[in-house]
């Protein structure tokens, strides 16, 4: 399956950005302006679903490449502008009707996270395999996002080393299990307050990964509260693991 770019636009950084199609999935390339050696890759993804294109993805990714790395993300199956499928929708609407009513929501949770989680992860890994094809491309490979995806990607993908979670977001039973069997250097961020993301579940979670380095990064405030400074600590930890 060929990678084919479709939009470029150079950013007053010298941050280029492409759009590109792979088979049916779309996905943005940000790269560096300006780098002597092979930048390393890290692939970005949002929380449940949202697509590439979301305001604070592309901040951070813009930033990401601005210190020196190449950042990929895509639309994977179920997420961002590509079909929904039927039961996907059904579990957003009940998902919606039972949070304003109070409702125990995990089991609605699972029934949509889970199956985006289960697509979404074989086409990054296509994603991949076709990024590291392209010149200048040939790894070290970390992830940053959606913890969910990440855990999957990370077990299932030994060419990812490193990996940055946000702990916002349901993370289904399966991908919890997982979580004891990854090795990998990993960073998991955490908004002490999130009113979506129980706080002692992120802190089993973050428990439960069987790497021997860890870190918690933890900060008082609501879902969206993540303070700026956050995002150059997850640049510095990449830089520790991927250069």
């Amino acid at each position: 399956m060929d990678l084919h770019f479709t939009a470029e636009q150079r950013h007053d950084d010298g941050t280029l950005e492409r759009e590109f199609i792979l088979g049916e999935i779309p996905g943005t390339l940000w790269t560096p302006g300006s780098v002597s050696d092979p930048a390393p890759l890290i692939l970005m993804a949002h929380n449940n679903g949202l697509p590439k294109s979301e305001p604070r993805l592309v901040a951070r990714a813009r930033t990401t490449a601005a210190h020196g790395y190449t950042v990929a993300s895509i639309d994977a199956a179920g997420c961002g502008a590509r079909p929904h499928s039927a039961a996907a929708m059904q579990a957003r609407a009940d998902l919606r009707r039972a949070m304003q009513a109070g409702e125990p929501v995990d089991e609605i949770f699972e029934s949509l996270v889970g199956p985006l989680v289960e697509g979404a992860v074989p086409e990054w890994r296509t994603a991949l395999d076709a990024l590291l094809e392209l010149p200048g491309l040939n790894g070290p490979v970390g992830y940053s996002g959606w913890t969910a995806l990440g855990i999957r990607l990370a077990v299932t993908e030994p060419r990812i080393t490193a990996a940055g979670f946000f702990a916002g977001g349901y993370v289904p039973r399966a991908q919890r299990e997982e979580a004891r069997q990854l090795t990998i250097p990993l960073r998991f961020l955490l908004q002490w307050d999130d009113e979506g993301n129980p706080r002692q579940r992120a802190l089993d979670l973050f428990d439960a990964f069987g790497s021997k380095e860890k870190t918690l990064s933890a900060n008082m405030g609501g879902h969206v509260g993540t303070p700026a400074f956050e995002l150059a600590e997850g640049v510095g930890f990449f830089g520790r693991h991927l250069k």
